[in-house]
């Protein structure tokens, strides 16, 4: 991500981790790169250009935007194996470590998390708390029975061969509107979160619930702090000075003969 990994093509790159097939928009940084290279030529590295394009999506789908410091290099490897996303089943314990590993608090993992707010999630990442949580073979009994329900509608206990794994919004109040709001939040205390990593919010500490409520009852004090935990997660893992390099094409190393220029 903070090294641009995640644009390079290839048979086993991190676009093929099974964690990253919902991403999308890699024609628009193409594009962008194309201008920037020929404007300034060797300049503008992918991970920069990466970085500036969240915080300006981020901006317009309703977060302040904030300040992204530039002079990234971009990364020469990408495999699948080092993918490392956390899974959308795990305790909230687990997910706090996950990101105090990088440098993170608490504050970040409840802020970041709430970009759940908008878009989807695959069947196969929620199943286990429709039909059969934990192995006990019943649901999550933390989720809320009508949320259940409309789920079970949109996600069979299991999909057959050659069907594809169906999508479902992670908010079904908005659906497909890409506007932050302090929704998400909500939905967690009234045990409407669709993934279990989000639902895990609500049995968190008290320095957790309280954030949670915080963001629930005002949602500028989400977009605040949003714009803060974007700004730091934006610089984990940054490669400068003669670290990696700036890639003429995003999706291949300069060092690629068979990639197109």
């Amino acid at each position: 991500g903070c090294d641009a990994s995640i644009l390079l093509d290839g048979p086993n790159s991190e676009k093929t981790a099974p964690q990253n097939w919902g991403l999308g928009a890699f024609v628009l940084i193409d594009k962008i790169k194309v201008v920037l290279e020929q404007r300034c030529p060797g300049a503008v590295s992918c991970s920069d250009i990466l970085n500036l394009a969240t915080r300006d999506a981020v901006h317009m789908a309703g977060a302040p935007s904030y300040p992204v410091f530039t002079g990234r290099r971009d990364g020469m490897t990408s495999t699948k194996e080092s993918v490392d996303l956390p899974s959308p089943s795990i305790s909230w314990k687990e997910s706090l470590a996950c990101f105090q590993s990088k440098g993170l608090d608490v504050q970040d993992m409840v802020t970041l998390l709430g970009a759940h707010t908008m878009g989807q999630t695959r069947c196969r990442y929620i199943v286990d708390r429709l039909y059969n949580y934990k192995n006990t073979g019943k649901p999550d009994p933390s989720m809320n029975t009508t949320l259940l329900n409309q789920l079970r509608k949109e996600c069979p206990p299991r999909t057959r061969k050659g069907q594809s794994d169906p999508l479902v919004y992670l908010n079904p109040e908005t659906g497909s509107s890409y506007r932050f709001s302090e929704s998400y939040y909500s939905r967690v205390k009234t045990h409407e979160a669709v993934l279990a990593v989000d639902q895990q919010l609500s049995n968190g500490d008290n320095n957790m619930l309280q954030i949670v409520d915080e963001f629930a009852a005002g949602f500028e004090d989400f977009r605040k702090a949003l714009a803060l935990s974007m700004s730091r997660m934006g610089s984990i893992n940054v490669l400068t000075g003669k670290q990696g390099e700036i890639r003429r094409n995003c999706r291949c190393t300069n060092a690629d003969t068979n990639c197109k220029r």
